[in-house]
C-alpha cells in the first residue's frame, strides 16, 4: 500500500523547486533538489582545508614542523586560550564568504555558514570538550552601525548543533577599539589591551569556554577576550575560528 502522505510530500516538494528552484548562497547557481544552501562546488570549497595546521594558534604549517610547544610563529607567544580550531584558511570562498558577512546583508549568509561549519566540523570541535558557547562581542557602536554580530550568527549555529548553552551576554567589549588590519603584532596587542571584561558566576566557574570568532591573526583579540574570561572563572577557553590569515 504506498505511502500517500511520503508521497504527497514529495511532490509538493518538487513542485516548490519548480516556482522557486533554490540558489546558492555564494555563487548563485541553481541547486539540484535536495541541495541546501550552498552548491557542492562552493561547499567543498568551504570546508576543505588543504593544509596542517598549528593547534595551538591555528598557523598554516608544513608537515614537518615541530608543535608539541607550538609552531615556529606561536612558540614564543603567550595565550590566554588553550588551543585554536580553524575551519581553514583565511583565502578564496572562504576569506569572500567572511567578507560579505562583514556588512549589515551578511546576516543571513553567517547562518548558513555557521551551521554548515557545525556540520561538518562536529568531530573537531566537540573534541575541544566545551561546555559553553561564547563569541568574540562587538563594541554596542560598531554593532549598531553593522545592524548585527557575525561572530554571534555563527557561535550560535554551533552551540544549536553541539548541544551546548549559548552564551552572547557572557563576554563584553568596553572599548571601541580601532581595527587590527595594517597593524603590527605588537600593535595588536596594545590595541585590544584590557577591552574585553566578563562578570563572574557560578555557572562560568571552572567551565571550558568555545570562544567563537570568525577571523584569527595573531590571537590577540581571541587570548584578551579570554584573559577576561578566565578572570571571570573560566577554567579553560577554547577558540573556533571560521579562518586563520597569516597576515
Amino acid at each position: 500500500m504506498p505511502d500517500w502522505r511520503s508521497l504527497g510530500s514529495e511532490l509538493l516538494h518538487g513542485f516548490l523547486q519548480i516556482l522557486y528552484p533554490g540558489i546558492c548562497a555564494l555563487c548563485g547557481r541553481l541547486l539540484a533538489e535536495r541541495q541546501i544552501d550552498f552548491c557542492p562546488r562552493c561547499r567543498s570549497e568551504l570546508t576543505t582545508d588543504p593544509e596542517l595546521a598549528c593547534p595551538r594558534c591555528g598557523s598554516t604549517i608544513g608537515p614537518y614542523v615541530f608543535i608539541e610547544h607550538g609552531c615556529p610563529r606561536c612558540r614564543e607567544q603567550t595565550f590566554s586560550f588553550d588551543c585554536v580550531q580553524r575551519l581553514g584558511r583565511y583565502d578564496g570562498l572562504l576569506r569572500q564568504a567572511i567578507l560579505q558577512m562583514k556588512n549589515p546583508a551578511g546576516e543571513g549568509l553567517a547562518e548558513l555558514v555557521g551551521r554548515l561549519w557545525a556540520a561538518q566540523a562536529q568531530i573537531p570541535l566537540r573534541k575541544l570538550a566545551a561546555e559553553i558557547v561564547v563569541p568574540v562581542p562587538l563594541h554596542w557602536w560598531r554593532r549598531w552601525r553593522r545592524g548585527y554580530n557575525q561572530s554571534e550568527a555563527l557561535a550560535r549555529a554551533l552551540a544549536a548543533d553541539l548541544r551546548l548553552p549559548y552564551r552572547p551576554r557572557w563576554l563584553r567589549r568596553t572599548r571601541n577599539t580601532p581595527s587590527q588590519t595594517q597593524q603590527t603584532a605588537a600593535m595588536r596587542r596594545e590595541n585590544v589591551k584590557g577591552a574585553f571584561a566578563a562578570r563572574s558566576r557560578p555557572e562560568l566557574r571552572g567551565k571550558t569556554v568555545l570562544l567563537v570568532d570568525d577571523v584569527l591573526t595573531t590571537g590577540s583579540t581571541a587570548s584578551e577576550a579570554g584573559r577576561a574570561l578566565r578572570a571571570a572563572g573560566a577554567g579553560r577557553v577554547v577558540v573556533a575560528v571560521l579562518a586563520h590569515s597569516q597576515s
